[in-house]
């Protein structure tokens, strides 16, 4: 598809009522006219397969053209995983309980499939002396539909399971214990290392890892109000401040007041070679984006990614130099 044929057909169904919310705060923090930030929303969309939320996140208007091609774009990432996944195999991610069992021996916890065949005698032995719970839809993303459960909601266990089933099909899982380090950043939520690998035409590997740390939520996705910052792929340690998707930065988190910049991620090495293992389990996606719980046993896997969000990798925060993300996945794949 060409760029302009992706742009028109992007504008057909844009959604206006979140494009007039973008627009006015876009206005707001460049300081642009209407128009003439219109025209470069425009130019942004046809040259570079931007949306106006690329072009927010990245903070496109302060690029010059050499720093906007090296941007992330929406377009560009659908066209990565285009190439690189076929869909055909996409559920054995997609799928939280087939992703559970194909890649069981790096999940490590216990979790139960809640569906038609679920009994209330198979809920009850499954939540018998377990602690908090996640209930998550089967398929899903950005922690939409996802619940956690105290223990004291799951005593009475014929009311728990018509509550659960009312759900329709989705999957209860344990909940993972991070390693003390981590929940020294935010306890609140389990906080995570994004690792994208890739099976590409030039080279094969880890193209970038981001820490995703929660904000006053149960989880860590920045679309439920939490932050990332980047990792150093060579010593685990965090090299950029933190960002949220409002374009917040942290150097500290604001509830805790943990350093972010400089902190060094337990169990990093292994989490690495974990993905990297992984990355061959399913060949015919050669894209994923694993979110790694490091525990105090070592990492584990939470889910992998057959379609990873673009937008955590190039909040405009880590890029001070304005130079994107995208030289690091040529390293790898040729455009």
């Amino acid at each position: 598809m060409s760029k302009i044929s992706y742009f028109f057909k992007r504008l057909a169904k844009i959604d206006t009522q979140r494009f007039k919310k973008t627009f006015a705060k876009l206005r707001q923090i460049t300081g642009k006219n209407p128009v003439s930030l219109a025209l470069d929303l425009a130019v942004c969309g046809i040259r570079y397969n931007a949306g106006y939320m690329d072009y927010m996140i990245a903070r496109m208007d302060r690029l010059n053209h050499a720093q906007r091609k090296t941007v992330i774009t929406r377009g560009i990432s659908n066209e990565i995983v285009r190439r690189m996944n076929d869909k055909a195999y996409w559920h054995f991610f997609d799928d939280k309980c087939q992703f559970n069992e194909r890649f069981e021996r790096w999940v490590q916890r216990a979790w139960i499939k809640s569906d038609a065949s679920l009994s209330v005698d198979r809920l009850a032995d499954f939540t018998k002396g377990k602690g908090p719970l996640f209930i998550k839809p089967l398929e899903g993303s950005s922690g939409v539909g996802v619940e956690r459960v105290e223990p004291k909601d799951f005593e009475d266990i014929a009311a728990f399971y018509v509550r659960l089933r009312g759900k329709g099909d989705c999957i209860v899982e344990e909940t993972v214990v991070q390693h003390p380090d981590m929940a020294a950043l935010y306890p609140g939520s389990v906080n995570t290392v994004r690792i994208a690998t890739m099976l590409g035409d030039k080279g094969q590997g880890i193209v970038y890892a981001f820490v995703r740390i929660g904000n006053g939520r149960v989880m860590d996705n920045v679309d439920a109000g939490g932050m990332a910052a980047r990792v150093d792929l060579d010593t685990g340690v965090i090299n950029s401040v933190a960002a949220d998707k409002e374009g917040n930065e942290y150097a500290r988190h604001p509830l805790t007041d943990a350093p972010i910049t400089g902190f060094k991620l337990p169990h990093f090495e292994e989490a690495k070679q974990m993905c990297l293992e992984a990355m061959n389990v399913v060949t015919q996606v050669r894209f994923v984006a694993w979110d790694v719980a490091l525990t105090p046993e070592g990492p584990r896997f939470i889910e992998g990614n057959s379609f990873p969000s673009h937008a955590v990798p190039q909040f405009a925060a880590h890029y001070p130099d304005g130079i994107g993300i995208l030289p690091e996945f040529e390293r790898f794949l040729s455009f």
